[in-house]
């Protein structure tokens, strides 16, 4: 399959100036924007090898830094200033795949400041949101007061989720699925942690446990006819 990969700036309501890569594949049936978690930007291994994956099933990707990460600093933006990100890469994405279902969401951080920014107004042309490794609460400290916003949004979401993953323990993640009710299905891949990496006693690879991964974004977006 050829995909054609292109490099390109995005400016946001706010003024900021940040890159992001665009991967698209020649009989591309939909596409994601797709943003990266707090610690490592869009070129991390696991952000280049999901939108590949993404690729080979036919989904298009735009994966984009934030400002923080774009003047190399280590502390996170302010949520205005991530959510105007979020919209800048999503108007470009629409533009970019006319007519094509989108999804949008992004791995931890990304995904959170994408479904803050979809409840409180809603990502023109966004159909459905996809979140790798959800951060519900920090590490240590389950809770459920992350997820408050995701009740206003009224699209389908998936939460694809490593059982090992310390930002999302099983008693809260599952008060989470509770309230959200029929608007979120979840995806869990087993020994997985919040980085999609697997142990070794479990007898995978993290290859395999992100081939699960994709297989099952994928299936769920054929589910859903986006």
């Amino acid at each position: 399959m050829d995909v054609h990969t292109e490099a390109l700036a995005l400016t946001t309501a706010l003024g900021h100036c940040v890159d992001a890569i665009a991967t698209t594949p020649d009989d591309t049936e939909a596409a994601y924007v797709f943003a990266h978690g707090a610690g490592a930007g869009m070129d991390h291994a696991f952000m280049v090898e999901v939108a590949q994956g993404l690729a080979a099933r036919r989904i298009a990707c735009l994966r984009y830094q934030f400002p923080y990460m774009q003047a190399g600093s280590r502390r996170v933006d302010a949520a205005p200033v991530a959510q105007a990100t979020v919209r800048a890469a999503v108007a470009w994405a629409q533009a970019r795949w006319p007519g094509l279902p989108l999804l949008a969401g992004g791995k931890s951080f990304g995904g959170r400041m994408t479904s803050q920014a979809q409840a409180a107004e809603a990502l023109p042309g966004v159909q459905g949101l996809v979140f790798l490794g959800f951060p519900l609460h920090p590490a240590g400290r389950p809770e459920t007061d992350r997820a408050a916003h995701l009740a206003q949004i009224d699209l389908p979401m998936l939460f694809i989720r490593g059982t090992r993953d310390a930002l999302a323990e099983p008693a809260p993640y599952a008060q989470m699925g509770r309230q959200l009710d029929g608007m979120a299905t979840h995806l869990d891949i087993a020994e997985a942690d919040h980085g999609f990496h697997v142990l070794r006693r479990s007898g995978r690879s993290d290859e395999e446990a992100r081939e699960e991964l994709l297989d099952g974004f994928w299936a769920w977006a054929q589910a859903w006819r986006i």
